[in-house]
């Protein structure tokens, strides 16, 4: 088969290594914009976290969770090993009112997903250990599953493996080509590529590419700003992520940087700016829960656009109406935790195979 892919964040880069190594002939391009979910997200993978009460992302999350080993390791038999993907445990800081319930939960959760690993209880000097800049008062949980990664390096990395398996890569804007009631394939300005299937990861781009066709995708940008530091001569290789359990988390890469995030702003639409306002929040939060990082060096502020539904959960699936296309997209900030897997499902679902996890649910809303 011959599929294009628009979109190269890490949920188009996924389904496009996934479809080459399944040996389809593969189209993959991206456009580069500025804003884009993958390259300014840096992702903790710990889905059991989580105090969401949603079945079914939490179904996938916790999928996407278990498949990123094996990811990993198919990588680097592909010789990509720079995928900045670390299991370091995450650690829970809710504070004193909520942590007997926050334990409970996640102990229950544990139960049912192996791969969380040992739930700990620790008491603050313990937590400080494992992430010195912590408050001194905070007890913490740790999960022993938690794992990073580095959206931008592991999106590369896909790429660079699909390449290898023969895929072509492009930058540019691509259009759809289509005719009666289907897809044909796409245009990147002169050039022009017929295929079976055309599979839309556009992130919040999306519906620029489906206006030609008189279609709409429920999905709205949410701008996040995350802020990196650097706390010169620390060792934070392998500190954990921090949660605690608000809207925020830190964590921390091998660099001596810290990332603190991140804004979830709906209604900047696509503003590409770092703010006053979302440099206050995300810095008073990251220091009311380690003070620690006071003196660090403030190295930059990255912006993203996460693609949120209206449904509240990834849309992922075949278009009705329209033969030959489907859609990934709505991953809000699971992202970077289930994009990987969701690149897979739609693969398979492109090749005409049945997917692992049943992706019903997921259905577009267009």
């Amino acid at each position: 088969m011959r599929i294009a892919v628009v979109g190269a964040g890490i949920l188009g880069a996924s389904t496009a290594y996934h479809l080459a190594a399944a040996g389809a002939e593969v189209f993959l391009v991206d456009s580069s914009a500025q804003g884009r979910a993958t390259a300014a997200g840096a992702g903790i993978i710990c889905p059991w976290a989580s105090l969401s009460d949603d079945a079914e992302w939490y179904e996938l999350a916790c999928a996407g969770a278990r498949y990123y080993p094996d990811l990993i390791s198919q990588l680097a038999e592909a010789g990509e090993t720079d995928v900045r993907y670390r299991k370091t445990g995450a650690l829970s800081a809710p504070g004193d009112e909520r942590i007997d319930l926050v334990e409970r939960r996640f102990r229950e959760r544990a139960a049912g997903a192996p791969e969380a690993g040992i739930i700990s209880r620790l008491d603050p000097q313990e937590a400080r250990a494992l992430f010195p800049p912590l408050a001194r008062e905070r007890a913490a949980l740790h999960i022993e599953g938690g794992a990073r990664v580095d959206g931008a390096a592991l999106a590369a990395a896909l790429s660079r493996a699909a390449r290898t398996h023969r895929a072509r890569v492009f930058t540019g804007s691509a259009m759809l080509k289509h005719g009666h009631d289907r897809v044909t394939g796409i245009a990147i300005g002169r050039q022009s590529f017929d295929a079976d299937a055309v599979i839309i990861t556009a992130g919040v781009w999306v519906n620029s590419l489906l206006a030609p066709l008189g279609l709409r995708m429920m999905v709205e940008p949410q701008r996040g700003q995350i802020i990196h530091l650097r706390l010169p001569g620390a060792g934070t290789a392998n500190w954990p992520s921090l949660l605690p359990m608000n809207e925020f988390y830190l964590l921390a890469f091998d660099d001596s940087r810290v990332v603190v995030g991140a804004t979830r702003e709906i209604g900047a639409g696509m503003d590409y700016r770092v703010t006053a306002g979302g440099q206050a929040e995300v810095l008073n939060a990251g220091l009311a829960i380690a003070p620690g990082l006071a003196s660090a060096t403030l190295l930059e502020t990255r912006v993203g656009f996460r693609p949120v539904s209206a449904s509240g959960k990834p849309q992922l699936g075949r278009v009705r109406g329209c033969e030959g296309l489907l859609v990934g997209n709505g991953m809000g900030r699971s992202g970077l935790t289930i994009g990987p897997l969701a690149g897979k499902l739609l693969a398979q679902l492109a090749l005409g195979q049945t997917p692992d996890i049943d992706l019903a649910p997921y259905e577009p809303g267009i």
